[in-house]
């Protein structure tokens, strides 16, 4: 079968560059290993599907080459996705730092984009497994169910994250292929673990709590929830930063971000001289949290005393701690639960205009193939859309 466009991967960047493509008239077919396009779509948010940000910057997304975001994400923006939702009456509502969630949930956005591919009469091929691609003068596409020609090739494989959902690392394969320098692939947006020494003494009985903190490595800081887990720590902060940090690396949490602790609790022993430090502690945390930070930061001897009794230098020293916490995770969850990867399609093999190699005519890398990886809160999203409406311009 001959067509102009095969793209392979059913995915937010592909089914975007089709759509694009197939209004310029060109016969686009996109290619999906799965039951169902969109898989990750219906995942997000919890379902919600955390389809942008009103924040939209390319200080937000990591790269080898931090411009190389720049020229997709201003001529697809946020507010372009926006007036797609609003021309299909899909509502939206903004949750926490820009992050919007649509209100009729994921399914709805990816209804949105498959009805689109209807309109302009894309071709979408499920359970279709891709053995072999070649090309001469044009791409040779050798699937279980047939072989496709086209003009143009657009890989939106995504990255080997959630591997139960089909993930694999299928575009630097092809990358690699034709001879497109690659950066590996490794875990980003993810929960951390810890060495089970740290788990009992910290965390233990306390999963499922969560507390409002700043969590920075590496000079970057991130001030949004943090949530404990049997295993050790996730929620959105913990996410951001997991990001920045690689192995060995510390992390420096902060627990009281707006309180001088020391200064606080300095004017405690003499307000409250009468107080235990735990009861203080209670007032912020939940009180188990505020136990545990209270015997370990400190220690059950101190912890149960009045305020008043306890030596200045202790305080001070207890304060500093809990705005200074320092924490070393053994690693991550690694790819089964992480919600992005890191790494890809090197930017500096692709034009940041088109997204087509340099090297290989008419070969196209868009979405999270590529190494462009956006915080927590809709940026990959935002990504996906820019850089596959960007190829959908011109494959």
């Amino acid at each position: 079968m001959k067509t102009d466009v095969v793209i392979i991967g059913a995915g937010a960047a592909g089914l975007m560059c089709a759509i694009e493509a197939s209004k310029r008239g060109r016969k686009v077919l996109v290619i999906e290993s799965s039951e169902k396009a969109g898989k990750k779509i219906l995942i997000s948010g919890g379902g919600r599907c955390n389809f942008t940000n009103l924040h939209i910057d390319s200080e937000s997304y990591l790269s080898q080459n931090p411009h190389f975001c720049k020229s997709a994400l201003a001529r697809y923006t946020q507010w372009d996705f926006i007036a797609l939702m609003d021309k299909h009456d899909l509502g939206w509502s903004e949750k926490t730092l820009g992050q919007l969630f649509c209100n009729d949930k994921a399914p709805a956005v990816l209804n949105m984009l498959l009805t689109e591919c209807v309109i302009h009469d894309v071709q979408i091929g499920l359970n279709t497994t891709v053995e072999s691609i070649e090309h001469q003068n044009q791409y040779v596409v050798k699937t279980i169910k047939g072989t496709y020609q086209a003009e143009s090739l657009v890989i939106a494989t995504g990255g080997p994250s959630i591997p139960k959902m089909g993930a694999t690392d299928f575009g630097l394969q092809v990358a690699r292929q034709f001879g497109l320098k690659c950066i590996s692939f490794i875990p980003a947006l993810v929960p951390f673990t810890f060495h089970q020494y740290d788990i009992d003494k910290y965390f233990k009985d306390l999963s499922g709590l969560s507390l409002d903190a700043i969590v920075s490595c590496n000079g970057v800081s991130f001030r949004e929830m943090l949530l404990i887990t049997h295993r050790g720590l996730s929620g959105p902060a913990i996410l951001q930063i997991s990001s920045y940090w690689r192995k060995k690396d510390a992390l420096m949490i902060n627990l009281l971000p707006d309180l001088d602790a020391t200064e606080f609790l300095l004017s405690m022993q003499q307000k409250r001289g009468k107080a235990e430090l735990k009861t203080i502690l209670a007032e912020f945390f939940p009180k188990r949290l505020a136990e545990r930070l209270a015997d370990t930061l400190l220690n059950k001897v101190l912890a149960s005393m009045p305020l008043g009794q306890i030596k200045k230098n202790d305080l001070k020293a207890f304060g500093f701690v809990l705005n200074n916490w320092v924490l070393q995770p053994s690693g991550t969850e690694g790819m089964r639960t992480a919600e992005v990867c890191l790494g890809g399609v090197s930017t500096d093999e692709l034009s940041s205009k088109t997204m087509e190699s340099n090297k290989q005519k008419s070969l196209y890398f868009i979405g999270e193939t590529v190494d462009v990886t956006g915080w927590l809160g809709g940026y990959n999203f935002q990504w996906a859309w820019s850089s596959g409406w960007s190829a959908g311009q011109v494959v």
